[in-house]
């Protein structure tokens, strides 16, 4: 890059109880290294809550921060506006609303102060109303549930995304490259290797790269054609293919490709594509709250008669049973 920065940044990290510890730790990690690595302190940080009570992470550990939402409004309206502010987040997001919390985020946007989010914070913002026309990421996990909710956002699979004045990553990991990236645009390429040294991770991954494990590793499975299939019915829920356009598609005949998932996993490919569905309609019905039929048609059902049936067969409950058991958890 053509200069190096030289002011030092304030960053605002807003925990949302049940924040991913691991989100967080990579993403504030990076900096605290940067500042090591070039000898001075480019990068300070404050650490807030709705209320500045200790945030509670999703893993029972209690965070002391430094102050409350109202707090850090004071502050800006005193000229002290930070640099970007990062909404951390994990567990139970779709449960989560704060009118305050939202007013304050679309009033950043307008300052033009830069906002963040960890992990299932895009969730956050995406409620805030900012998400609409952008880029954003979020955790696999959540994505189904997060497309359902917000159509508007331009929202991806990928490890993070930067869309203007709008950072967002997937979480775990995640956060790491995403702070490396905008480490080497403030200060170079030099220093984010010597981060990375210390991280003990060879890398900066790309943006795009997957979240999840490719489906060679995550099956252990081998055969091109197989997961070309699978790929194929990971990508056509909402209206599942049927086995004779799957085979067109694949190259392979109709017997060729139920002897393929017989003896690699054990079943038939329309008992497969159906357990695929199924799993999706778990985790909408436990991350939204979407009606049971709008679950059943965003995962290619045509009744939620027959939704219910097939997901009490597999699951050994009914989808009402899966939502009031979500529920009675979070109470």
């Amino acid at each position: 890059m053509d200069q190096i920065t030289t002011q030092e940044k304030t960053f605002v990290f807003v925990m949302i109880d049940n924040f991913s510890m691991l989100s967080f730790a990579t993403a504030i990690e990076p900096l605290r290294i940067a500042n090591r690595m070039i000898g001075r302190r480019l990068y300070r940080w404050r650490l807030l809550t709705l209320d500045g009570e200790p945030a509670l992470a999703s893993n029972g550990i209690n965070l002391q921060v430094d102050g409350s939402i109202k707090e850090e409004r004071d502050r800006v309206r005193h000229g002290e506006k930070p640099d970007l502010v990062f909404i951390c987040a994990s567990m139970n997001v779709e449960r989560f609303h704060d009118k305050n919390l939202n007013s304050w985020i679309c009033a950043l946007e307008r300052q033009k102060v830069p906002v963040g989010a960890l992990c299932t914070g895009a969730w956050i913002l995406a409620d805030a109303g900012i998400l609409d026309g952008k880029r954003c990421a979020i955790h696999w996990e959540q994505l189904p549930a997060f497309a359902e909710k917000f159509p508007e956002a331009e929202v991806y699979a990928d490890l993070f995304e930067v869309d203007g004045n709008t950072y967002t990553c997937a979480g775990g990991t995640a956060s790491l490259d995403m702070m490396l990236h905008m480490i080497g645009e403030d200060l170079d390429d030099n220093v984010v290797t010597q981060v990375c040294e210390q991280a003990l991770t060879d890398r900066m991954r790309n943006p795009q790269d997957r979240q999840r494990l490719p489906l060679r590793a995550r099956l252990g499975l081998q055969n091109t054609k197989l997961l070309f299939i699978i790929e194929l019915m990971e990508a056509n829920i909402p209206e599942p293919l049927s086995l004779l356009e799957i085979a067109k598609y694949a190259g392979l005949s109709r017997r060729q490709i139920e002897r393929l998932f017989r003896r690699n996993l054990g079943r038939s490919p329309a008992r497969y594509y159906l357990e695929i569905r199924l799993d999706r309609a778990r985790h909408l019905l436990i991350q939204s709250d979407a009606p049971i039929v709008e679950v059943a048609v965003a995962c290619g059902f045509v009744s939620a008669s027959h939704f219910s049936k097939c997901y009490r067969e597999l699951y050994g409950r009914s989808p009402q049973q899966e939502r009031q058991g979500r529920d009675t958890l979070l109470e």
